[in-house]
Formats: structure tokens, sequence, C-alpha cells
């Protein structure tokens, strides 16, 4: 009711000026998500192109509500303001990669971080030191540039990369925390432990098979065979004549 009462109070003018400037404020952190969507997408077509295969298993997003951003600014004891709020929650457009392998999830992470116009914020490695419940990911916070109409704003985005395994088990824990309202049996705990720890092994068996599988189909591919380019399903035989001019210089 109090709340009603102020905004009764608040002059038309200066509650669509307050509309537009929050609008504007979620539409950054929109934007920038798309902008890393485009670079996680051209990276995934580069792989499927160039190495014939593709690391990158399913990605989602999505821009915190309102709502969610007022509770984690009333947690953290943060002053309630845009540029309070900008400064301090990082994790307000959020991008979560599900990848194939553990080695699939530190080249892709490689190449963001490489890319010019992105800048590392922070980078925290659960895969390495996983957390104490068992939890795994890579963790990433990005800062991106945002060309608007009338200024250039850089927003943060949260890139966590995970395997399938991963994944898996943090949806588990997940609904487990939410079904017992975070409070959970301690025997439930332990098992939840050890079952990060057999889909770590799972990961890295995984993985193993997928090398030897690399492997066995290099030894399988003809000589002689013609090289060819495959690009949107459509097979492009390459020509010996055009392929020697590349080769000496190759070899110069």
């Amino acid at each position: 009711m109090e709340l009603t009462r102020a905004l009764e109070t608040f002059e038309p003018s200066k509650l669509k000026e307050l509309k537009i400037e929050l609008t504007r404020f979620m539409m950054l952190y929109k934007f920038a998500l798309d902008e890393i969507n485009t670079k996680i997408d051209i990276l995934k077509q580069e792989f499927h192109y160039i190495h014939d295969y593709n690391p990158i298993e399913h990605v989602t997003s999505r821009v915190k509500s309102p709502e969610s951003i007022l509770k984690k600014v009333e947690k953290k004891g943060y002053e309630l303001s845009l540029p309070s709020i900008k400064e301090n929650i990082k994790d307000i457009a959020g991008i979560r990669i599900t990848c194939s392998f553990v080695s699939d999830i530190y080249e892709l992470s490689d190449m963001l971080q490489k890319q010019q116009d992105i800048k590392v914020i922070e980078v925290k490695d659960y895969i390495r030191e996983p957390k104490a419940n068992g939890y795994q990911s890579l963790h990433l916070v990005l800062e991106i540039p945002i060309f608007m109409s009338d200024r250039v704003e850089n927003v943060c985005v949260e890139v966590q990369i995970r395997t399938i395994a991963m994944d898996f088990w943090a949806s588990l824990e997940h609904k487990i925390y939410y079904k017992y309202y975070q409070t959970v049996p301690q025997n439930l705990i332990d098992e939840l432990k050890e079952a990060a720890e057999s889909a770590s092994h799972l990961d890295r068996k995984m993985e193993q098979i997928h090398q030897k599988v690399s492997e066995l189909k290099l030894e399988e591919e003809p000589e002689n065979k013609q090289p060819e380019l495959k690009i949107d399903n459509e097979k492009f035989k390459l020509p010996y004549a055009l392929l020697i001019p590349f080769m000496k210089k190759i070899n110069d």
C-alpha cells in the first residue's frame, strides 16, 4: 500500500521518464546477450566446418527479472540505484553453454577471452577446484561494449560452461534443494557429492573414448582421397591445381 501511495504522488511525466530509464537499462543486458550469443554461434559453426565437429551441445540465456535483481540487491545490501546495480551485480545477463567434453570447455573459454572487444572481468574455475558440495562448472564474467544511438555502454555477461554430466548434476542438485527448502538431509548431501565424483569420472572416460575414435578416424582416412569442403550440407571438391600454390607457400 505504501508503494502504491508513493507511486500515486509521482508526476505522470516523471513516472514515464523512470519507466524509459528502466527499460533502457534492461535492454542493455538483452543486447549484450545477443552479442555474446552471436559470437558463440560463429565459433560453433567454425568448429563444425573446420574441424568437422561441434563441441557445443546446448546454449541457454536469460536476463534476470527486476524482481530477482531487487532480491539480490536487498540480500547483498547494495544501494538501490541503477549505477550501483550495474557496478555490483554481474549476472543480470547470463548464458549457460553445455559442451561435450571438458577440453571443449577450456578451448571455447580461451576463444571467447581472446576476442578483442571482450574484456575478462572474472574467471572462476569450479572444474579444477569444485565447490564443497561437488558442483563443477567454469564461470566467466565478460564485459562487452553495446553501441546505442547516443552512447556506448560496457555491459557484463556471466557465462557458465559445463559438460552434459555437470549440467545434469547441477539440475538435480537444484531440484533437491528446492524440494527441501534449502534444508537437505546429510545423507542426500553425501550422495550428491558422490554423484558429482561419478559424473567427473564419466567425463574423463568419455573424453578418452572420443580421443581414441578421433585417432582411428585419422588412420582410416584414405591417403589419396581428393580434399573437399562441406558448407551448409553442400560439398565442394578442391582441385589439386588450386592447392599446389598454397602448399608451396607453406613449404617455403
